[in-house]
């Protein structure tokens, strides 16, 4: 066994739990906050081209680059989630081949995206969500955005893979790297270079190529697994384990995909104003999630290396304190984006209207944004330790299993008050399942309740 990989794993079974997974969380808090400055990037340069249609075209493109985030992150926590507890196990021959089978099944699955994508580009573009006067931005974009689709997936999976084998810092230089392009890039190509809406998805495409090509770089580095296409496995218990692993960020991205187009839909009879409002309140709850996802992406593979390793009081301890501290975080968070949210969104879009819209939406947010602490935390570990249906579950509820009737619900009882209020109703119902499902998971890993492990 190679030396390094020795030294990794007693650094993730041995060292205090809480010390672990902050020095493994910094670089992904680090990594998330600048992915998600850089989606708000694209939103705050198009929004001064002042154009509501403009910046509901970002908004509406944004639930495809959802479904294409979903498809890396499918194959990315599949793979990654199988390859942390083999290496907890000792197995590096299984965690390598999974790693190559993963990547480039993403690689594969991102290049059908983009040809089916270019195909049928306009249907496309009304499916999402676009109003006639959206449309034309919308397609502007949307044609740019689906030539990256390959390295966007394979990125992600990359990014994963790297995370769950306790390398976060090369994943966090690859990610940065490209977000950092990306906001350099957006108002060169949309101001300088006079591209309007195309050149804000050009830097986004650009950037995403060089992260994929650092992330790539990283995997031969620090005793990371390589990627060899040689140890690609077209087997179905390869794609069971990555179905097993992925299926709830599946299911979590694409329905936020499909939440979105339905939040599009509910809003376009009150105009560009109210789709434009509810994208940039999408992108400002994001950027106050991120380091939130970030440290608990921390504590994933700790979780994956000690559940492997059968220490299961270390992954208990991680899971509490992950809880308790993005808890306070979000409390905090909450408190600031309640007392400024008129601000907040006029930096993304200066239009009173707009403005009016989204600040009220952003407000009824914050009331509930704590719950997050405990929902994503128990569905990260969940989906850590391989209990597809309860992770599943959790991961379709706040953004699919309440939140896209709701929508329809809320709108036809409450008109444009209804949508405002969709996501804050649909945290309190996710919370109340959380809480029992987490808690029955957490009864079994005590030690009278192992016998079902």
């Amino acid at each position: 066994m190679d030396e390094k990989q020795e030294q990794k794993f007693h650094q993730m079974t041995e060292t205090p739990v809480g010390r672990l997974i902050c020095r493994l969380a910094l670089p992904c808090i680090i990594s998330m906050l600048v992915t998600a400055f850089y989606n708000m990037a694209d939103t705050f340069f198009v929004g001064m081209l002042k154009s509501n249609s403009a910046t509901g075209a970002v908004g509406v493109v944004f639930s495809m680059m959802a479904i294409i985030q979903a498809v890396g992150f499918f194959f990315g926590h599949g793979s990654g989630n199988f390859i942390s507890r083999e290496l907890g196990r000792h197995n590096f021959e299984d965690a390598s081949n999974m790693a190559a089978t993963g990547f480039f099944s993403a690689l594969a699955a991102g290049l059908v995206i983009c040809v089916l994508g270019q195909l049928f580009l306009e249907p496309l573009a009304y499916l999402l969500g676009s109003t006639d006067t959206i449309l034309p931005y919308a397609k502007a974009y949307l044609r740019v955005i689906l030539l990256g689709a390959p390295w966007m997936t394979a990125s992600l999976v990359l990014n994963n893979q790297l995370r769950f084998q306790g390398s976060a810092a090369y994943a966090m230089v690859g990610i940065a790297s490209g977000a950092v392009l990306n906001i350099g890039l957006d108002p060169l190509l949309i101001f300088v270079f006079d591209m309007g809406i195309a050149g804000a998805a050009w830097a986004t495409i650009a950037s995403q190529f060089v992260s994929f090509c650092l992330l790539l770089a990283g995997c031969t580095r620090g005793g990371n697994l390589h990627i060899h296409i040689s140890r690609v496995q077209l087997k179905g218990s390869y794609y069971a384990m990555i179905i097993k692993g992925g299926l709830p960020s599946l299911a979590r991205q694409g329905l936020a995909s499909v939440a979105t187009i339905c939040l599009n839909s509910a809003a376009k009879p009150y105009g560009d104003a109210a789709i434009a409002a509810m994208s940039v309140v999408q992108r400002i709850m994001m950027f106050g999630s991120s380091a939130m996802i970030g440290f608990g992406q921390g504590f994933q593979p700790v979780c994956g290396f000690n559940y492997g390793a059968r220490l299961y009081r270390r992954v208990k301890d991680g899971f509490w304190f992950c809880v308790k501290s993005s808890t306070v975080f979000l409390l905090a968070v909450s408190a600031l984006g309640f007392a400024f949210a008129p601000q907040l969104v006029a930096l993304f879009r200066d239009d009173p209207e707009v403005i009016a819209i989204g600040a009220a939406a952003l407000r009824f947010q914050c009331v509930t944004f704590c719950f997050n602490g405990w929902i994503v935390m128990s569905n990260m570990m969940l989906q850590t330790i391989g209990r597809t249906v309860p992770a599943t579950f959790l991961a379709m509820a706040r953004q699919g299993v309440f939140f896209i009737p709701l929508v329809w619900i809320l709108s036809h009882a409450l008109g444009l008050l209804g949508i405002q209020m969709t996501q804050m109703v649909s945290d309190c119902l996710t919370l109340v399942c959380a809480i029992p499902i987490q808690g029955k998971i957490l009864r079994e890993l005590s030690p009278r309740g192992r016998s079902g492990i």
